[in-house]
């Protein structure tokens, strides 16, 4: 009986006391852990079976975790360390206490646009990191993919680069519901699998199933195979941005699939401006030259600046998680809204022109108004105090009477 419960006890290290088995995969076995010093720093362990791996994929596997062992970002779980023994590789992780995203998805069942997008952003901002280091993921899906917080982290990447999704009895490893198509059906493929990865899990997170979701494995190597186009479900409410992106993602043929670049560049995605660290010191940079303008009497270019700074006010608010630092931000933006208001009403009675960076805050303004309760109440207040400014105006008051730039 000692044996049969040893084999199943998780295996023993120095550094670290190995708990809970938190999953088990293919090559792999992952448990909680804690460092065995003062700290008791939680960290996730990952026991790669080495009878799993062949010579070629055994030395692959340890020169990426020496590359891995150099890549810091905050959207990539962190390789803290690896070991080895006779039996086993280790690799010593950064501990996410979110779970995984599949499991995310499944508590809520779907997720709104704007939440699935600050995913989206971060997911983007991981792979532009690795784009430019040359490394492709290769089994980007939502098990893969960690949260701690609201922060989400790719793990997993690098070790599917060395593996085929094929084992030697021509069986299909792992799951084929996020693999691009020219994976499957073992065409020529290259680093754009990631960017179909992608777009399938976009479709899930905002419809709560994958695009070839099947109930057999028959029907979905059917509709793998198939030649017809991905189609988002009717009546699907998206916005536009969000449908071109999802539609340009999920192209079954590589070659007119979105490029990485262009994936970049969408403005659905839109980089420049996802909330991080560095959007409070853009903002802040923006509105002292929309001050300076101001000062200095030219109102339309110190209105183009505050519009401009807001943009990125919005995602600093969304990043600080300090309570009092998030809502003195609050209220120092509302000053700033205040005053884009009268130079709005200014600029429109002196010179009637239309500025497009104005217009163009429509969106944001939209995400700092949030769907909340007391929006109705706040726009009839808006109304009243507006009355005689344009539908930027009315959004901006909007945001700060209802209290609810988060």
């Amino acid at each position: 009986a000692r044996s049969m419960a040893s084999s199943f006890a998780p295996p023993k290290l120095a550094d670290f006391i190995l708990t809970e088995k938190l999953g088990s995969g293919t090559y792999a076995t992952v448990y909680k852990a804690y460092r065995k010093t003062d700290s008791r720093e939680a960290v996730a362990v990952k026991v790669v079976s080495k009878k799993s791996l062949n010579k070629a994929s055994m030395e692959n596997l340890l020169t990426e975790i020496e590359i891995l062992k150099t890549v810091r970002h905050p959207h990539i779980v962190q390789l803290k360390d690896f070991q080895w023994d006779s039996e086993n590789i280790y690799l010593i992780l950064e501990w996410c206490s979110g779970g995984d995203l599949s499991r995310f998805i499944r508590s809520r069942r779907i997720l709104p646009e704007r939440v699935a997008r600050c995913f989206l952003q971060q997911m983007a901002c991981a792979l532009k990191f690795l784009h430019e280091k040359n490394i492709s993921h290769l089994d980007l899906k939502p098990q893969n993919i960690l949260l701690s917080g609201t922060v989400l982290k790719l793990a997993d990447f690098g070790f599917a680069q060395y593996m085929s999704p094929w084992d030697e009895k021509s069986v299909l490893r792992g799951s084929p519901l996020y693999m691009a198509p020219e994976m499957v059906c073992r065409r020529q493929y290259d680093a754009r699998v990631d960017l179909w990865s992608v777009g399938v899990i976009l479709y899930e997170t905002l419809f709560g199933r994958a695009p070839f979701a099947s109930r057999s494995y028959a029907e979905l190597e059917e509709k793998i195979r198939s030649d017809k186009p991905i189609e988002l479900p009717a009546g699907a409410r998206v916005s536009r941005d969000c449908r071109d992106l999802l539609l340009r993602l999920l192209d079954r043929d590589p070659g007119s699939r979105i490029s990485f670049d262009e994936f970049f560049l969408h403005p659905f995605v839109d980089l420049e401006h996802m909330p991080s660290a560095e959007s409070l010191g853009k903002a802040v940079s923006l509105v002292l030259r929309a001050v300076q303008k101001d000062q200095e009497g030219e109102q339309a270019a110190a209105l183009s600046l505050y519009c401009s700074a807001l943009e990125h006010f919005v995602p600093a608010i969304h990043y600080e998680t300090d309570r009092q630092r998030k809502e003195a931000l609050r209220q120092k933006v509302n000053q700033y809204v205040s005053r884009a208001e009268e130079l709005k009403a200014l600029v429109a009675s002196d010179n009637k022109i239309s500025f497009e960076k104005a217009k163009s805050s429509r969106d944001v303004l939209r995400e700092m108004s949030r769907d909340q309760p007391r929006l109705l109440a706040a726009l009839e207040v808006a109304a009243a105090a507006v009355a005689k400014v344009t539908a930027i105006s009315a959004l901006l008051i909007m945001a700060v009477v209802s209290g609810t730039l988060l």
